[in-house]
């Protein structure tokens, strides 16, 4: 009868690093849902950013960070 071996290698639950949720010090971010997405230099590039996520995933909660005003604009559908 065949024993199965043991192995000596202890399984542990691998431990994933936490993203990095820094909000930018310049410029403008798309916050998906309270988490930093995407940084953009432009305030257009990041509302054209967060408007077409908006229309594909309209039950997302989808707001413009400005670095400058530490202030963030949620979008809505209908300026999407």
């Amino acid at each position: 009868m065949r024993h199965a071996r043991q192995s000596t290698l202890m399984l542990t639950p691998a431990r994933m690093p936490k993203p990095v949720q820094e909000l930018p010090q310049s410029g403008y971010a798309v916050v998906v849902d309270g988490q930093v997405k995407t940084e953009f230099m432009t305030k257009e590039g990041a509302e054209n950013g967060a408007r077409d996520l908006k229309r594909r995933f309209p039950m997302l909660q989808i707001k413009v960070y400005d670095a400058a005003t530490k202030q963030a604009r949620e979008v809505d559908l209908a300026q999407a």
